[in-house]
């Protein structure tokens, strides 16, 4: 039976949303494969099954698996981190690699991959205080950290005062913040997954409904937002959407599942973001998007797992 070490929680922002994704995994895991659960606290400590384990004794216990599923989503996880410790340990990894991960996980640098394989992306820049920032504002515009996901730190801004609060703000997640154009358009999601067999499946276009100025944290999580799936498109927005996120998955490496969210303006599709550890519970956007097509939750955790065993093999054969 294959034994799968799932990482959850982890040393950031998204520690909870990581939690329920990892117990979810397990509980999809649980029947088919021989689970492993790993816990990474807030601190960066990490525990299995409730008992606290040194570094060296969580690496140990990862190196006795076959598969790593890292669901941690974030930095210290996300970003290639886990993935890294996977590589090192000589483990298959569920998802993206150490490079994918850290482009994926930095928004600024995914805008620059996307715009350079002709995936439309809103004009921004990067500020490191908020005197930068300040300095010649264009406004409305959008604040976010870099490097932070779950929508932590994004916040729509329309005068200066806001401009300033929004990008301190952002600068208490990360050391770098991105101030961007507000783009007027549906929220779409899509997302890529990279098969067993070598095949690669792009879901139907998931559309987000809510009524906040921008998708944020609260409104993530509070259960008011609506996912409609298959999202109602005319067949060329949604080809375009499929196309632009291939292609974007694609310039960045990605591996296992990811989660390319886009705004449908009148003039096409603008990349917001790519998730290349998105969330992992039954009722999150990914799960979702694939149920519409027949792929049950369990089956496509299996997926991930059995992609991972597959490309782990023909890298080390």
């Amino acid at each position: 039976m294959c034994r799968v070490a799932v990482v959850g929680g982890g040393a950031n922002a998204e520690h909870d949303v990581s939690l329920a994704s990892a117990a979810a995994v397990r509980e999809a895991l649980a029947t088919t494969h021989d689970v492993v659960a790993l816990t990474i606290a807030r601190d960066g400590t990490w525990s299995g099954d409730g008992a606290a384990l040194s570094f060296a004794e969580a690496v140990a216990l990862v190196a006795t698996c076959d598969v790593l599923l890292p669901a941690v989503h974030g930095p210290h996880g996300e970003d290639g981190t886990l993935a890294a410790l996977a590589d090192l340990a000589g483990v298959a990894c569920v998802g993206s690699g150490v490079r994918a991960g850290a482009l994926g996980m930095d928004k600024w640098v995914t805008k620059l991959v996307a715009a350079a394989v002709g995936v439309s992306v809103a004009d921004g820049r990067v500020v490191r205080d908020v005197a930068e920032a300040s300095a010649d504002p264009v406004l409305p515009a959008v604040v976010k950290p870099v490097s932070c996901g779950s929508s932590h730190g994004v916040r729509r801004v329309d005068t200066p005062a806001e401009l300033r609060e929004a990008v301190a703000a952002a600068l208490e997640l990360d050391d770098r913040a991105l101030v961007e154009e507000v783009v007027t358009g549906r929220e779409i999601d899509v997302a890529v997954l990279r098969r067993a067999d070598g095949t690669t499946v792009v879901s139907p276009p998931l559309e987000i409904g809510h009524a906040g100025a921008v998708f944020d944290t609260a409104t993530k999580y509070d259960g008011s937002a609506r996912f409609v799936v298959p999202a109602a498109l005319d067949p060329a927005d949604a080809d375009r959407l499929a196309a632009d996120a291939r292609a974007v998955v694609d310039a960045l490496g990605c591996e296992g599942v990811a989660r390319v969210d886009f705004f449908l303006t009148a003039d096409g599709p603008v990349l917001n973001e790519v998730n290349t550890m998105p969330g992992l519970t039954a009722h999150s956007q990914v799960p979702q998007m694939f149920a519409a097509v027949g792929m049950t939750y369990p089956a496509l955790v299996a997926e991930l797992v059995a992609e991972a065993r597959v490309r782990h093999a023909s890298r080390t054969s």
